[in-house]
């Protein structure tokens, strides 16, 4: 699993990258995704459709991340009312 945050004018910048079944990756992951969550970004993970449709499912923690999830996708929450 990748875990990638999307920067303005910089595209997307990878954050950790490991494998969930490895306990140490997986605290590794687990570790950068709650950094992450700390510094106020949201966080979604893409979803598989077809027909060129992009959807993609948020997450709040890291056990709602579906165990055959690729990558994890971080971002700022829209700015505004």
């Amino acid at each position: 699993m990748k875990l990638v945050r999307m920067k303005p004018g910089h595209g997307d910048v990878l954050l950790a990258e490991g494998d969930r079944e490895l306990a140490d990756q997986e605290e590794l992951l687990v570790k950068a995704f709650r950094e992450q969550l700390d510094q106020g970004m949201w966080a979604a993970v893409p979803t598989r459709v077809s027909g060129g449709k992009r959807e993609a499912v948020m997450v709040r923690d890291f056990s709602e991340i579906p165990s055959d999830a690729e990558q994890v996708i971080f971002f700022p929450p829209a700015a505004g009312g």
